[in-house]
């Protein structure tokens, strides 16, 4: 029972992330990466972060944002600047673009979610498993 718990929330997950990149990349050219990204930023205030908070919140490496943000920049969806009080620092600002960008994104990603994941559980459900990431991760339910 143990293995079939986390095998059946590592292989939902999979598909779930799966599914929802595929949409966003068809229907916008933009990977959930970018995108979370994007809703990082979009979430934040003055639309911008530095880098180290962008990376803890969409849980990748320092190196593997640096990439993506490259992409984001070149794109003309994010600018970077360095941080005034912190040479080592830096920040990324969401563009006009990039929030352009993000809000037709969000919209289809909202949609996916509802369909691939929320609609198929009940409210009992959905309690229930709000519940379960609570325990296992105090705050992830509520989390951003």
């Amino acid at each position: 029972m143990e293995l079939g718990a986390w095998r059946g929330f590592l292989r939902a997950h999979a598909a779930l992330i799966k599914e929802l990149d595929a949409e966003l990349q068809a229907e916008h050219g933009l990977p959930l990466s970018s995108y979370e990204v994007l809703l990082t930023l979009a979430s934040a205030e003055e639309d911008k972060l530095r880098m180290s908070e962008i990376a803890d919140s969409v849980l990748l490496s320092r190196s593997g944002l640096t990439r993506l943000c490259d992409r984001l920049e070149r794109d003309g969806l994010i600018e970077r600047s360095e941080c005034s009080t912190d040479r080592r620092g830096a920040y990324a600002r969401l563009t006009g673009e990039g929030r352009r960008r993000f809000a037709a994104a969000q919209e289809t990603h909202l949609a996916g979610v509802r369909r691939a994941f929320l609609e198929r559980l009940t409210e009992k459900d959905l309690r229930r498993l709000a519940d379960v990431w609570e325990t296992v991760s105090p705050g992830a339910a509520n989390a951003g």
